[in-house]
């Protein structure tokens, strides 16, 4: 397999669409290709519960989960297993990074396991943006009472916060990448929210000053991350830094399987 063949394409045409989307067959042939679901780091915790939550409610696919690791060879050898097990002519597999936007460390190792692995592979685009991402969000900044878990907002009733800074990884790109949920996010609480990245620019601290500077006085920081992105303890830094509370990173939310799921079906869907 060639160079310029066997890098993975990530557009967005494989992006997950929309609520309508056509679902995922209920039944697939025994050559359809492999779900594989690739995570930073290791394959543990969230990453784990999330694999098995999307094997349960989609038992038609066969998912497999690998931790990019430093060298991408649990990915790799993934790979190799999916191909050994299906035509050489078909795709072997679909890999749906779980990531909610681009991370470029993680595509760099993606890219070379499926080059190292030989196999015929579909790389998705990362999750986000969504209007279920954004659903996440609002759930996780409600269970930490950030935000009001309905999305009616009564005039007599304030909101806990008066903005929120939705925090990414990966810089520039990840956060121009995460407007529109950002947009969606302000759609559901009826406040205003910036983008900011937690390890490059735009800063938290600068958003966080333009926010207090259109008077804002509460702010809560939304973690738009899976949770294996980064070290947790540079989302507690920045919102410490800011004197902001912070919602829990979206971690095993049964949403973000259905998208890791949505992704694979989109690629179905196109061929």
């Amino acid at each position: 397999m060639s160079e310029s063949s066997s890098l993975p394409v990530r557009g967005r045409a494989a992006r997950p669409s929309g609520r309508h989307r056509r679902p995922v067959p209920s039944q697939l042939p025994p050559e359809a290709p492999a779900l594989v679901l690739a995570v930073p780091g290791d394959a543990s915790g969230a990453a784990a519960e999330l694999a098995a939550m999307v094997r349960v409610d989609n038992p038609q696919i066969e998912v497999r989960l690998a931790g990019l690791g430093e060298d991408a060879k649990e990915l790799t050898a993934e790979l190799e297993a999916a191909a050994g097990d299906r035509p050489a002519d078909g795709v072997a597999a679909i890999v749906v990074p779980l990531l909610t936007g681009p991370l470029a460390a993680a595509d760099r190792l993606i890219a070379r396991a499926v080059e190292e692995s030989g196999a015929n592979v579909t790389v998705t685009a990362s999750l986000g943006p969504h209007p279920l991402l954004a659903e996440a969000l609002h759930i996780r900044l409600s269970e930490k009472g950030l935000a009001r878990a309905d999305r009616m907002r009564l005039l007599n009733i304030s909101s806990p916060v008066d903005a929120v800074i939705l925090a990414t990884v990966g810089g520039e790109s990840a956060a121009a990448e995460a407007q529109p949920t950002a947009v969606l996010l302000a759609s559901r609480l009826t406040l205003p929210v910036l983008v900011a990245s937690l390890d490059g620019a735009p800063a938290v601290a600068d958003a966080a000053e333009r926010l207090r500077g259109v008077g804002a006085e509460r702010i809560a920081l939304s973690p738009c991350l899976i949770g294996h992105e980064a070290d947790p303890g540079l989302v507690s830094a920045a919102a410490a830094a800011i004197g902001a509370e912070c919602a829990d990173p979206l971690g095993s939310h049964g949403l973000i399987a259905d998208l890791a799921a949505r992704a694979y079906g989109s690629v179905l869907a196109e061929d």
